[in-house]
């Protein structure tokens, strides 16, 4: 009786501790498995929201438009030479806004002021023998200090430079000066046109202008104005392509070109 009495306090003693146990592992393997879950879902969850959010990103901002380069114009068509009529539209885009109707009457050019245009196949001095044959008589009767027969409307320096090597064939006896501004100081070139005779000036607008409006330079003796109008530089632009020299240029051509253009004394070509 000893022995069963023993035995049953015995399994009573063990059989609650198993079932604590099995009691505690269940209850523990039960939150185990539902965070795994959790964490599975949030994660394929966050994958789809950030797909979406980029998405919507991608959806809000508008795409940048490339803006045409002159590059690209050109490699479709040919480059066109300039026309009268293509000043006329850059003085009248310029002036059109800011001048009444009696001044921009007074900015117009007459189609009698413009000289044939250069059509692209001409060196600068054949295209300058072909508008001026009488440059021999006229340079010989060029008396007037400070002031030049012809005046060319450049770009640059460099452009300036390679003009003034190709005229050569053309200047005969006259004497061709720089009006540009890189390594020549202002100062000497108003002396150099106060001591000698100067037929040909050859510079940059923003020079040029500057020395009409210190009197260094008159346009009593002027005959011919050239506006190196086709020629293209590295980035393929001409000189109305380039803002400031384009203005620059339409501020000389107002100090009193256009009123000598309009009253005969003066004929302007475009090379």
């Amino acid at each position: 009786m000893s022995d069963s009495s023993d035995d049953e306090s015995m399994e009573e003693a063990t059989g609650p501790s198993k079932a604590v146990k099995e009691l505690q592992t269940a209850a523990n393997s039960k939150p185990a498995s539902s965070k795994k879950r959790k964490q599975h879902t949030e994660c394929f969850l966050g994958a789809e929201e950030e797909q979406s959010n980029d998405k919507k990103e991608g959806e809000g901002k508008p795409k940048k438009r490339r803006k045409k380069k002159i590059s690209d114009v050109l490699a479709k068509s040919s480059p066109k030479p300039g026309t009268p009529e293509d000043v006329k539209k850059l003085l009248n885009e310029h002036f059109g806004c800011k001048r009444s109707v009696i001044e921009l009457e007074e900015l117009k050019l007459p189609d009698a002021c413009f000289l044939p245009p250069n059509d692209l196949t001409h060196s600068f001095s054949s295209y300058l023998k072909e508008i001026c044959p009488k440059w021999a008589k006229l340079r010989k009767n060029h008396k007037e200090k400070k002031s030049v027969v012809m005046l060319t409307i450049c770009s640059s320096a460099l452009r300036c430079l390679e003009l003034i090597k190709s005229i050569t064939a053309f200047k005969g006896d006259g004497k061709v000066m720089k009006l540009f501004a890189k390594h020549i100081k202002i100062q000497e070139q108003a002396k150099m046109l106060e001591k000698g005779l100067v037929h040909v000036g050859i510079g940059t607008p923003g020079r040029i202008k500057a020395l009409i409006e210190q009197d260094s330079l008159s346009l009593t003796g002027l005959k011919y104005v050239i506006l190196d109008w086709n020629w293209r530089d590295q980035k393929l632009r001409r000189l109305v392509d380039i803002p400031e020299i384009r203005k620059e240029s339409i501020d000389l051509l107002e100090m009193g070109l256009i009123r000598l253009c309009r009253e005969g004394s003066v004929k302007l070509g475009l090379f």
